[in-house]
């Protein structure tokens, strides 16, 4: 009779380790966010509500976007998406009793963006992993909720895959703070020696999976560049196929 596996579960960062944004249509993220502060200022003002002009409300929402992601590498603590846009209208002289913080969320049009596409091998990969049992699971850092987020899975043929999936914004908490990862393993009912976690970033992914126990894989793409900073995986892998011998092993 052969033995359980060691590894129950593997989870996933999204970006940049299941899709790529190596050739992300998109000048700047002033002109990737334009189109959507746009649409929250059209969606509210339509409300009866009374805001700045378009480019200078872009720019507040921009303002406080940017100081919410620093404090929350600080302190791992995130905003949601939500929090975000309330707090930039309050700024604009709405009265927060008076936003309705749904009719905002509802109105940011996000989509998969154009040149984003999953790697070669990733449906290959998650196959096999589903094949042979594995759990599967996803955290990523995005201050939007999953639900935003899950028309992107959905259009690269992701979402079946991931049943347990979390973002910052529902968790409130950003990699690496131990707390969006133990989240995932309660959602899986594990403990941390029982799951790999394979993500890009050594700062968020690598160190958040160390520091709780989980055994972690970097996955080390040329086009990012992103330096180890005395950080040292459990594992190095180039594409997502060298998970497979690895999982193998450890199993």
């Amino acid at each position: 009779m052969s033995e359980p596996k060691r590894i129950k579960a593997v989870l996933f960062d999204l970006d940049d380790t299941l899709i790529s944004w190596e050739k992300a249509q998109v000048t700047s993220w002033r002109d990737f966010n334009r189109p959507k502060y746009d649409a929250i200022h059209a969606a509210v003002t339509a409300a009866g509500h009374t805001l700045p002009p378009k480019e200078r409300f872009a720019a507040v929402v921009s303002e406080i976007n940017k100081q919410s992601w620093e404090m929350a590498h600080e302190t791992g603590r995130a905003d949601s998406l939500e929090e975000v846009l309330v707090r930039s209208l309050v700024y604009c002289g709405l009265d927060r009793a008076d936003i309705d913080g749904q009719l905002v969320i509802q109105a940011y049009p996000w989509a998969p963006l154009p040149g984003v596409a999953p790697y070669p091998d990733t449906h290959t990969v998650l196959d096999a992993l589903q094949a042979s049992g594995y759990q599967l699971g996803l955290i990523t850092n995005a201050y939007q909720p999953m639900w935003m987020r899950d028309s992107e899975l959905e259009h690269y043929d992701l979402l079946r895959y991931f049943p347990a999936r979390i973002t910052s914004g529902d968790t409130r908490f950003i990699k690496p703070h131990p707390a969006i990862y133990w989240r995932m393993l309660g959602m899986l009912n594990i403990l941390p020696h029982e799951a790999v976690f394979v993500g890009d970033r050594p700062a968020n992914d690598i160190k958040g999976a160390l520091d709780i126990g989980m055994t972690a894989v970097w996955l080390n793409h040329a086009y990012l560049n992103f330096d180890l900073n005395g950080i040292v995986p459990d594992y190095t892998i180039t594409t997502l196929s060298d998970l497979l011998p690895i999982l193998e092993q450890l199993g």
